[in-house]
């Protein structure tokens, strides 16, 4: 089965072996592809709506992977069992409901080797609830797709410092990699926040909404500098 670019990065994180449960599976692709490919034993693709549970059943009907793959109705990992999974994919959900999910299960994952996370905002806080939960990140990958960029990550239970500001904002390790990726996303990020700073200029009000707005994007260009200064060493 062939992947699309954000799949096969979230895919490539499980461990060669582990069982996977794929939280808000979809269509299912990940699970399928990485049976068919011999990467894991089975899996477990959950979702908190039926109709996408559907897809995924159809689909796994279709590659007769019906004995590997199950399909479980789940709101996050709620209706997973400990020991079941050995790998935990949370992806293509917002940075919110991923901790969410995180912490509502926190008993069960206590169980999971490995998360393998693919927030599509405030991953800057994913990171940190990591941090400050007792995982360690173990490694972050970015692709561009579709006109939007997606970051991934790997975390293991364990304890590591906590990281900067720069660092949670846009990955410690696609930084020190100098990830191409990631600057096309930072030089993107800083045109479209000067843009906005012109229009906010040029606008003259002083309203107490706009000029709070006019500090967020200064403390955004400044951790933006921080970052885009790693590519230059």
């Amino acid at each position: 089965m062939e992947l699309s670019r954000r799949l096969r990065m979230n895919a490539s994180f499980v461990t060669p072996g582990n069982r996977l449960a794929d939280v808000g599976t979809d269509h299912g692709y990940i699970p399928i592809a990485l049976r068919l490919e011999g990467v894991i034993p089975s899996a477990l693709a959950m979702d908190i709506n039926p109709g996408p549970l559907e897809r995924a059943k159809e689909h796994i009907r279709q590659f007769d992977l019906e004995t590997d793959i199950h399909t479980r109705l789940s709101d996050g990992v709620q209706a997973l069992c400990p020991g079941e999974a050995d790998s935990v994919l949370i992806a293509g959900m917002g940075g919110a409901l991923t901790i969410k999910i995180l912490e509502a299960g926190k008993d069960v994952l206590s169980s999971v080797q490995e998360l393998i996370l693919q927030p599509q905002s405030e991953i800057d806080k994913v990171r940190l609830y990591l941090l400050t939960h007792g995982y360690a990140i173990t490694g972050e990958e970015m692709v561009f797709e579709d006109g939007k960029y997606y970051p991934a990550m790997r975390a293991v239970h364990g304890e590591m410092p906590l990281w900067q500001d720069v660092e949670l904002q846009y990955g410690k390790y696609l930084l020190e990699e100098k990830h191409p990726v990631l600057q096309e996303y930072l030089k993107e990020k800083e045109k479209t926040c000067k843009k906005i700073q012109e229009k906010l200029a040029a606008d003259g009000k002083k309203a107490e909404k706009i000029t709070a707005r006019q500090k967020e994007l200064e403390d955004e260009l400044r951790l933006i500098g921080q970052a885009l200064e790693v590519y230059e060493r």
